[in-house]
């Protein structure tokens, strides 16, 4: 565990990217819900897109917000996967109150249509992510990749570290996707 958070760290910092497996295209104040999640049940690979999360500090917000959209199982499963995950800091930036509504068991339907809009099959890396590409989202929707002076963005958020999973790629954002309306 120390040793996987050791990497993750390291990786952070570097931002380093991996080759693609395929290509088909497919202001709140608080950084903690308003509920405190029990952490996710271990799941069957350790080195998957949610073990990562969990594992992570800065992604406390994000694995809640999975847990209470029932949707740690679909994140976890064997891919391939690309994940873009919004940090705590990119949570804290919603409007006040945001965070705390999604959270509650009535809204578990936007919630979860808010993360399906930051998940897409295939994996693909920084290199792979050229400007003016669209992809598919898992909720039916899709993004603009934007690449600004060698810096990859999607829609609004930048990438700021990619980490491999073993079921994909996990990009880390600097803001929450929210998925257009129509």
């Amino acid at each position: 565990m120390l040793h996987r958070l050791a990497l993750l760290s390291l990786v952070l910092l570097a931002a380093c990217t991996q080759e693609p497996q395929s290509k088909s295209s497919t202001t709140g104040t608080s950084t903690t819900p308003a509920k405190k999640a029990s952490a996710p049940p271990p799941p069957a690979d350790p080195n998957n897109i949610v073990s990562i999360a969990a594992a992570s500090k800065d992604h406390t917000t994000l694995v809640a917000a999975l847990q209470a959209a029932d949707y740690v199982k679909s994140v976890g499963n064997p891919g391939p996967l690309t994940v873009f995950a919004p940090t705590n800091a990119a949570f804290a930036k919603l409007p006040a109150g945001t965070l705390e509504s999604l959270l509650k068991p009535e809204k578990q339907a936007d919630l979860k249509n808010i993360l399906e809009y930051h998940a897409t099959t295939s994996v693909w890396d920084q290199s792979t992510l050229k400007d003016g590409m669209q992809l598919a989202m898992a909720n039916g929707k899709k993004v603009a990749i934007k690449v600004v002076d060698g810096k990859v963005k999607v829609n609004d958020a930048n990438i700021v570290a990619s980490v491999r999973a073993s079921n994909g790629m996990l990009h880390i954002i600097d803001g929450v996707l929210l998925p257009p309306s129509n």
